[in-house]
């Protein structure tokens, strides 16, 4: 039996003038991210696009990738009726979803009309069809309010299709209809949030992560890779620049108070994101910040680290606890690689006692001892760039 998805668009139906450039963004994401499954046919009419399941694919393995396109609020796995008639849909009901009658104890049949020229109203559809399908199936009992099935009948333009309602979509918008941003992607559970959280809302990701080696494993690397990976199921592709970062961090820890050491790092790496940013077209950065969880994002850390920026710094964690970000994070597949026992560059000389208010003077004043642009400039140069 012939199936294909039904995936029905999210808030870019409410776009004005400039909601086909959404739409094409959209299209371009699933196609490429489809070309990954299976060879299928895929168009859109009327904010509704038909993903046409091949024979010979996966259907399991199509459905799952679709439900990871951002930009979609529903999609239903529906059969293709032969004819766009009531004996074909009827026929096409009993035959497709006979294992979900076999587990329902009641069923009530919903009807789209979006071919007018159908000579029946969705109301008549639906009594029409439900009333042949309670003979059919005698031991499910119609009801209308509370179902455990509820049978969809759609007639469309070209075709009729049926199934057992829809799931929700990724929902958000198309990646890259908002741009681009830097992410500072760590080893840790609430940067693959966060960057998922703002890939949702239409960012294409670069990731940057600070890498210290010896202090930090090859271990740590790959995982931050596998990560990565990760997001990608979600994101598409993406790019994580490799910023060796151990001389910086050898140079502050000579030459700064201890207590200053996390700020003055994290301000490094401020700027060199930054730089990663600019350089390939980002118009913001993304943090994994939630205020208040560590001593490095207390209101008045996060003022002086911010305080390198002119982009933009995206904070979507800032307002969650650690269960929230945990809770996405084992959506998104994310949470048993972020607790692999690899440390990052973060963890590296973490002071007893760090500073929780700190002050920009005596900041400046710690920075004045290091040579800040020569660390920066070295820093980029050295760059390693792993696509993902």
């Amino acid at each position: 039996m012939k199936e294909v998805l039904l995936l029905k668009c999210g808030e870019i139906v409410l776009k004005g003038l400039n909601r086909k450039t959404f739409e094409d963004r959209l299209l371009k994401n699933l196609k490429r991210r489809m070309a990954n499954v299976a060879d299928c046919n895929i168009s859109m009419r009327q904010s509704v696009v038909y993903v046409e399941i091949p024979d010979e694919a996966d259907g399991d393995a199509v459905m799952e990738c679709a439900k990871r396109v951002f930009g979609f609020a529903t999609i239903s796995r529906a059969a293709v009726c032969p004819e766009k008639t009531l004996e074909s849909v009827i026929g096409t009901a009993k035959a497709y979803l006979a294992p979900r009658f076999a587990e329902a104890a009641s069923f009530k049949v919903e009807s789209k009309r979006g071919d007018k020229k159908f000579p029946m109203t969705s109301t008549e559809i639906s009594q029409h069809v439900g009333g042949e399908l309670a003979d059919l199936f005698p031991d499910v009992r119609p009801d209308m309010h509370h179902p455990e099935l509820t049978v969809n009948v759609e007639i469309r333009e070209q075709y009729a299709f049926v199934h057992a309602g829809p799931e929700p979509g990724a929902g958000g918008m198309p990646i890259g209809s908002n741009g681009r941003a830097g992410l500072l992607l760590s080893g840790g559970i609430d940067s693959p949030v966060a960057g998922w959280m703002m890939a949702k809302r239409g960012l294409e990701l670069v990731g940057i992560h600070f890498f210290s080696y010896p202090y930090t494993s090859e271990q740590a690397k790959e995982k931050v890779f596998e990560l990565a990976r990760k997001l990608s199921a979600w994101c598409g592709r993406m790019s994580v620049m490799v910023v060796p970062f151990t001389k910086i961090q050898e140079e502050i820890r000579e030459k700064c108070h201890e207590e200053l050491f996390t700020l003055i790092m994290r301000r490094f790496m401020m700027r060199i994101s930054e730089r990663v940013a600019e350089e390939y077209g980002c118009g913001a950065l993304i943090t994994g910040e939630s205020l208040g969880q560590v001593a490095s994002q207390t209101m008045p850390a996060m003022a002086v680290t911010g305080a390198v920026c002119s982009l933009p710094v995206f904070r979507p964690c800032i307002g969650m606890d650690k269960e929230e970000i945990v809770r996405i994070a084992r959506r998104i597949d994310t949470f048993e690689t972020s607790i692999l026992p690899y440390e990052d560059c973060c963890t590296v000389f973490t002071p007893k006692h760090p500073n929780t208010r700190p002050k920009m003077p005596k900041i400046l004043e710690a920075e004045s001892r290091l040579d800040v642009d020569a660390l920066v400039n070295e820093a980029v140069a050295g760059i390693e760039i792993v696509h993902i």
